[in-house]
């Protein structure tokens, strides 16, 4: 039972509690005067969105369709970040880890998602390996 708790249970509440703290940044950015940018303020409601309902379905269950949600999830605001900062988003630039610290934690939390996310990805693409086998 200890192995199976560790193998799933404790890294699914760490994924949900990664993305349930880049739910929180991207809400509190919107609260706090993002909704108010044309386009960008809905994207950041729907990020936060997506991160709450997508952290609650994973403590729920495991299912790879979620598994594959958290990472769209998370890779999605890591480059919708990225962008903002070069070419910009529908006309939105920010320069640098401004509004700080926000930034910076959602960097942080992100990657961890996309970093809980990769031994499973990892399992699965052995397993598909070896049926074609």
């Amino acid at each position: 039972m200890k192995s199976t708790l560790a193998r799933t249970i404790v890294p699914r509440t760490g994924l949900a509690a990664t993305l349930a703290a880049s739910g929180y940044i991207h809400a509190q950015l919107y609260i706090t005067g993002y909704r108010y940018i044309h386009v960008i303020g809905v994207m950041f409601l729907l990020q936060a969105s997506a991160s709450f309902a997508i952290a609650a379905l994973l403590l729920i269950g495991d299912p790879p369709l979620i598994r594959l949600a958290a990472a769209g999830a998370a890779a999605g605001a890591l480059g919708g970040f990225a962008v903002s900062r070069t070419t910009g988003v529908f006309g939105f630039v920010e320069r640098g880890l401004q509004p700080s610290p926000q930034s910076l934690i959602s960097i942080l939390v992100e990657t961890a998602t996309l970093l809980l996310l990769a031994p499973a990805l990892i399992r699965t693409l052995r397993r598909l390996r070896t049926a074609r086998a």
